[in-house]
């Protein structure tokens, strides 16, 4: 699999910061140049494309002493006072062709319907889903008997793009298509506001490499997913500031 280098800064390098900045500035937590989502919305934290010392004591002391921290999309060098504690390496695709539709058994998720979004999640792992996920963007969900059996929806949202993300069917209602059904319905609203989808995903993960090819999307570049755990003892610092 040939997955394409990058050849310059793009707002997709640095998805987390571009859209705490942008479009989902107000669910902002900042300290410093340090950014993060609310703990109940989403665990992306955002730091500076080349973070120095006080970035990393900034998160730090956001973040918590001791505090496990996601670092999705950050390639850099870690300090050596975190450990580690996660490492996969990943892909980002974008749309390059997408057949976005409006499917006619999907319908819109709202605030009553996220305690069976996140029995959904728990049984078929897509990835993070908090309870306040869904103030993110628009989530789709296909149900059955009266029960939720698959969804998709929004997350990230950098100026002029909208990650694809909690994909995920019942077990029991697998191989019918509705996860495709969903992804292509989600995109056809992304691309109704004059935005562009994107998703991510692991890239040993072939077989959805796979799908999202067929479906009309190409890899754009090489990603990680990665956590570490903040130092126990903090250096002095800023206050935090919520924006």
């Amino acid at each position: 699999m040939s997955i394409p280098e990058q050849t310059r800064r793009h707002v997709l390098d640095n998805p987390a910061l571009a859209s705490l900045t942008g479009p989902h500035a107000h669910f902002a937590e900042r300290r410093g140049r340090v950014l993060r989502y609310p703990v109940d919305v989403s665990p992306w934290l955002a730091l500076p494309d080349e973070p120095d010392a006080g970035d990393w004591a900034d998160l730090a002391a956001l973040a918590g002493p001791g505090a496990e921290v996601p670092l999705p999309g950050f390639r850099g060098q870690v300090p050596s006072d975190w450990e580690i504690t996660f490492q996969m390496e990943g892909v980002q695709l974008v749309d390059d062709g997408l057949a976005a539709a409006p499917d006619p058994e999907a319908v819109r998720l709202g605030p009553t319907d996220v305690p069976e979004m996140l029995d959904l999640v728990a049984r078929t792992q897509p990835g993070p889903f908090e309870p306040r996920t869904i103030e993110l963007g628009t989530y789709l969900g296909i149900r059955r008997d009266g029960a939720l059996v698959a969804m998709a929806g929004e997350r990230l949202h950098p100026p002029g793009w909208t990650e694809i993300s909690a994909v995920c069917t019942d077990p029991a209602v697998r191989g019918q298509g509705l996860a495709t059904r969903l992804i292509l319905a989600v995109a056809h609203g992304i691309r109704e506001r004059g935005e562009t989808p994107f998703l991510h995903t692991a890239a040993g993960n072939t077989g959805a490499i796979r799908l999202y090819e067929s479906l009309g999307f190409r890899l754009r570049l090489r990603t990680a997913f990665l956590a570490a755990r903040a130092p126990e003892r903090l250096a002095e610092g800023r206050t935090v500031a919520v924006s």
